[in-house]
């Protein structure tokens, strides 16, 4: 499943906190990425719908009343150990990198 898309990444990241619904995650999104990556809503339901068939996301049950109509999800256990491992990637890319531009052999 490796790599994660920016924004298969940064939803992942987001639900580690809390479940979460839609326009949260658009919200949270554009808020840690400085407002450089802006999820529009067919790109976020297109990609919980495939993270949600990846079993690395779930339905969560929310709240009742006015926000019931807010669909809640939760990262997974899976969600966690990929998100785990893309981790570990990124920081495998940035250290070769950062070795590269410093000139170290």
């Amino acid at each position: 499943m490796l790599p994660l898309t920016e924004a298969f990444y940064y939803i992942l990241v987001t639900l580690c906190a809390e479940p979460s619904h839609g326009y949260g995650m658009m919200q949270e999104v554009d808020r840690m990425s400085g407002g450089r990556l802006k999820l529009g809503a067919g790109t976020l339901y297109t990609a919980l719908s495939t993270l949600q068939g990846k079993g690395l996301i779930e339905p969560y049950p929310g709240a009742e009343g006015a926000d019931a109509r807010r669909k809640l999800y939760a990262i997974t256990a899976d969600g966690r150990a990929v998100l785990a491992a893309e981790v570990e990637r990124l920081a495998e890319l940035l250290a070769a990198g950062r070795h590269a531009l410093n000139g170290r052999d």
